[in-house]
């Protein structure tokens, strides 16, 4: 499942104005890799990325059975309010792992940055939220596996934001030598044509004379 193209193009534009000063023109192109590409990828967020997608089950199991113990406890706004983030927190966490796992080991920049945004948006602020309003009746469990969650939320935006910033800056170096390239080729192709006519003084005018 790939991102659609105008997602891709925002996303890469986010990153790119927020690393450097310039844009990458990386929109879902084929990245250029040389036989000496150096891996991008980010070991530590690959280490958490895959520790977090085991723990999220148990979180889910967890938080459900709280939220069924206490549910007639509460009233009905924080009903609806806490059942309303648990479906968005269960919702939005397997899109975001998704994008976290392809935007790392594929060391894509569209996908690494919707990766930081869910992150940072939606998942840390409804976590927080749930940790800290002292109205939601908290339980020792629900305490504890919120805690160890929001662990590791928060070094997965440290480390997704320092691997995205490397991505990018990579990526455009890789567009600027691309360009440098482009603009040198008919420079040389001019220059190639020019020697031959030098080499050959003699076959340059019988030509000139076949043609007239």
């Amino acid at each position: 499942m790939a991102l659609p193209h105008n997602v891709r193009r925002g996303l890469t534009t986010f990153s790119g104005s927020l690393f450097i000063d310039n844009k990458t023109g990386d929109c879902g192109a084929a990245q250029i890799c040389p036989p000496g590409h150096e891996v991008l990828s980010s070991l530590p967020l690959q280490m958490l990325l895959f520790f977090n997608v085991f723990y999220f089950p148990f979180w889910c199991l967890s938080e459900g059975i709280m939220l069924a113990l206490k549910y007639g406890l509460l009233p009905c706004y924080y009903q609806f309010l806490l059942v309303t983030a648990f479906l968005i927190l269960a919702l939005a966490e397997g899109l975001r792992l998704y994008l976290g796992y392809i935007g790392n080991l594929q060391e894509k920049v569209p996908e690494l940055a919707g990766f930081l945004l869910l992150s940072f948006l939606i998942q840390l602020p409804l976590l927080l939220f749930l940790l800290t309003d002292e109205h939601i009746i908290r339980l020792p469990l629900e305490t504890a596996v919120h805690i160890i969650y929001l662990g590791f939320l928060s070094s997965e935006i440290t480390a997704a934001f320092f691997a995205l910033k490397v991505m990018t800056r990579q990526l455009a170096t890789q567009f600027y030598l691309k360009q440098f390239e482009d603009a040198g080729r008919p420079w040389q192709s001019g220059h190639s044509v020019s020697q031959g006519r030098a080499a050959h003084p003699g076959r340059n005018r019988q030509q000139e004379r076949e043609g007239s």
